[in-house]
């Protein structure tokens, strides 16, 4: 198996929302297992998602899992994002449309000073996502 970096999301309650969210942008195979699926399925917070796989056609992998009640978020959330880039300007419009839908944008997508479109916006579950559609020059 090569070896690959790819993002882990934690979300208060929401991961199963986000994830088919995400699904509906990118594509791809969503494998969901709750805490009920590896431990006590009459526990309160069995239906929680402990992991969430989705695995897109372009290639990306995006985890993610629901904080157990009483768990805080890690103080780190907020300082990373999730970045997309490539010269496939209609899919990655594509994908900013669907994951700035019902979020903020912080920047809107629109031709920079370097020449690329770029936008950031974080979407209604909390994540942050920088788009850059770069611009061939020949």
């Amino acid at each position: 198996m090569p070896l690959r970096l790819n993002p882990y999301l934690n979300f208060p309650g929401t991961a199963r929302e986000a994830m088919t969210h995400y699904r509906s942008v990118f594509g791809g195979e969503l494998e969901i297992h709750t805490f009920g699926d590896y431990g006590d399925p009459s526990a309160p917070y069995a239906d929680g998602v402990m992991h969430a796989r989705l695995e897109t056609p372009d290639g990306f992998t995006i985890m993610a899992s629901d904080l157990p009640p009483g768990m805080e978020p890690p103080p780190e959330r907020g300082r990373v994002s999730v970045s997309l880039s490539g010269d496939d300007g209609a899919k990655l419009r594509a994908w900013w449309a669907g994951l700035s839908e019902g979020g903020d944008v912080t920047m809107p997508l629109q031709r920079q000073v370097w020449g690329d479109e770029f936008g950031m916006c974080v979407d209604r579950f909390g994540i942050t996502w920088l788009v850059n559609i770069t611009t061939l020059v020949e």
